[in-house]
């Protein structure tokens, strides 16, 4: 196994550890030691300290890639341009800190008794270290990655963080202490990844923080140019992400984002095909535009649309069928009154996944600014409908403009590339997939229920996924999926 497969293996193995811890804190811890305000703040202090590390990072992450093999040297000092890169970033970061501090005071002017309450007014300042710890674990993880060194950042991030997290909720069941230090801990736990990072990191001697060279400072007006386009394209999907959790804790409180925040965590679980397939599609893609090579990029973007379409269908639709079940383990009975909500986010998932490589098949070409264009025109959309919609529908309101806005995303990228370059994924086959859907759905929603939790998962999961693949199967939806069942069903003769 050469050192790119072996990556890519162990990132994906550690990727869906990290998915599965993070479904556990979320979906069982959070909602029997944690109120619903404190789950919202929970997830305000990721969405903000998001936020914030993608626009002091200037699209630094994307600047190491890019620039990193230019600068590189023997004796690990890189031209300076590691010292370069936290500098510039440390600075920015600074002018967002005082922007962030000073926005306090405009954030709460309404309503400032009951705001006093509230989680965030009273944990605001906080966000700021998570926030710069953020800022440096993801920088200092692309210089590792760059150095093809990315398999220890990505276990600490997706699994050593979320294990620090799950014993924090655990200390707060035993009553060993209270949510205000389970902030503390968070807290810590990212500044302790950190500091994990940066000395594996000096262990290995990947990097040095030398002085800046000659050659690194007259790159300098180019690297920023670079790095704003980055930011402003990354910055874009991020708010894309999270500004309806801002929007709802302003007009709903941290109880509404509560809720909200564990529907979207669930209805992630649909994107997980996308993940993995990505991995080993963008590198193809890359290469095929090296070569002009059309026909690969269509046939690769074909094949990943369908294949993600046809697991993101059978992910949303067991999910739904399992309605009762799912929420029996959310504990908390508001949740059966904001089910829709999970419904509407989950679409807006399928939606993107189904958009295939779209994105990233026109930002590995020639014409890869326009996805900038696109992404800033996307979160201006997200935005004005958040703002519409969530004072008139709440939750459900916020939910259709994630959805409305990944659909329009989407269709946009589809539609350039369907003019540029006569590419196109889409055939008969989705429509027989929707219907083959639509019947799966019905019968898991009419099966029932079976006499405990754990037997009716189970079978409600095993029938629908019999029957949505068995029809995948005889309809072949899928060359891909069908040799992929044939090979299962001869090692099965074969036993």
């Amino acid at each position: 196994m050469n050192l790119l497969k072996k990556q890519g293996f162990y990132n994906s193995i550690i990727l869906y550890i990290g998915t599965a811890l993070g479904f556990f804190n979320l979906i069982i811890l959070f909602q029997r030691f944690l109120t619903a305000e404190q789950i919202g703040f929970f997830n305000l202090i990721i969405a903000v300290s998001l936020l914030i590390t993608q626009i002091a990072s200037l699209g630094f992450g994307s600047v190491i890639v890019r620039y990193f093999p230019y600068f590189k040297t023997d004796d690990k000092s890189h031209n300076g341009f590691p010292l370069y890169v936290f500098k510039v970033t440390l600075i920015a970061f600074l002018v967002i800190v005082l922007f962030y501090v000073g926005g306090k005071a405009f954030f709460f002017k309404e309503k400032t008794g009951s705001n006093s309450a509230s989680l965030f007014y009273k944990y605001y300042y906080f966000i700021i270290p998570v926030a710069l710890f953020t800022l440096w674990y993801n920088l200092a993880e692309t210089f590792a990655r760059a150095t093809f060194h990315n398999i220890f950042p990505s276990f600490l991030r997706e699994i050593v963080l979320k294990l620090l997290t799950s014993s924090a909720i655990m200390l707060i069941f035993y009553q060993v202490i209270v949510y205000q230090q389970f902030v503390y801990w968070y807290v810590a736990a990212n500044g302790i990844i950190l500091i994990i990072l940066l000395i594996y990191i000096t262990k290995l001697n990947l990097i040095k923080l030398s002085s800046v060279s000659a050659m690194v400072k007259t790159q300098s007006p180019e690297i920023i140019q670079y790095g704003l386009y980055a930011m402003l394209a990354g910055g874009s999907f991020a708010m894309i992400q999270n500004i309806d959790t801002l929007l709802l804790k302003v007009f709903s409180g941290e109880a509404a984002v509560g809720y909200y925040g564990t529907f979207f965590g669930m209805a992630m679980v649909v994107s997980l095909p996308a993940k993995a397939l990505s991995t080993t599609s963008y590198p193809i893609i890359a290469n095929a535009w090296q070569s002009n090579d059309l026909q690969k990029i269509n046939k690769i973007y074909k094949k990943t649309s369908l294949v993600q379409f046809l697991i993101g269908c059978l992910l949303l639709i067991g999910l739904i069928a399992n309605w009762q079940n799912v929420l029996f383990l959310l504990y908390k009975p508001q949740y059966a009154n904001f089910y829709s909500v999970f419904i509407v986010i989950g679409l807006g998932f399928l939606f993107d996944i189904t958009g295939g490589l779209n994105g990233a098949i026109i930002s590995f070409s020639k014409h890869y600014k326009l996805v900038m264009y696109i992404l800033v025109g996307a979160a201006i959309l997200c935005a004005t409908l958040n703002v519409i919609l969530i004072p008139k529908l709440g939750m459900l309101g916020a939910a259709m403009a994630y959805t409305g806005t990944m659909f329009t995303l989407n269709f946009t990228y589809w539609l350039y590339l369907a003019l540029k370059y006569k590419l196109q994924p889409f055939n008969y086959q989705y429509i027989k997939l929707i219907f083959i859907a639509v019947i799966a759905l019905g019968f898991g929603l009419n099966l029932p229920y079976c006499f405990n939790f754990y037997a009716d998962v189970a079978l409600r999961s095993v029938g629908i996924a019999t029957v949505y693949l068995g029809l995948c199967y005889v309809f072949k939806i899928s060359p891909d999926i069908n040799e992929f069942m044939r090979q299962i069903i001869n090692k099965l003769k074969f036993y």
